[in-house]
């Protein structure tokens, strides 16, 4: 199972979705591969915002060694499911998707809901970390299950 997480710069809402899902599929001993990536370019090879770094530190995740990198076209084929964190993202994933078999992988990463961006709210962090851990969880139960 290869998974890609995708917001806006790759530093704050997908690396700790990628570092979350990497750190509860590596505790269940489940060999998937977890990536992420932004649909901007701004950031390429910057690590995660520091803010991101340091919450997912308070729960023992470390995502210091992630580097930012924009999505590209071959993405679209290299995983299985790919996650956006808002319908911005999605917007943008799905019209750079050529075939019907790309667009089946795309989806919302909270269904119905937007995980919001923390990048100018400090407070935000903690919550989105909390959204992100919860739903990865459910994401996992839901994966393992239609594998």
């Amino acid at each position: 199972m290869k998974i890609l997480m995708v917001c806006l710069g790759n530093i704050c809402r997908s690396p700790l979705a990628h570092g979350v899902m990497q750190h509860l599929v590596e505790q269940q001993g489940l060999g998937w591969h977890i990536d992420s990536a932004g649909t901007g370019g701004w950031h390429v090879g910057a690590p995660p915002d520091h803010r991101a770094i340091a919450v997912a530190r308070r729960h023992g995740i470390d995502i210091s060694g992630q580097r930012a990198q924009q999505l590209q076209p071959h993405h679209l084929n290299s995983f299985d499911h790919i996650f956006a964190m808002d319908r911005s993202n999605l917007r943008n994933l799905l019209a750079m998707a050529d075939t019907p078999a790309q667009r089946a992988r795309i989806r919302l990463f909270l269904d119905d809901r937007e995980v919001p961006d923390p990048y100018y709210e400090d407070d935000l962090f903690e919550s989105v970390f909390q959204m992100v851990e919860a739903r990865c969880q459910e994401w996992i139960e839901l994966l393992k299950r239609t594998k």
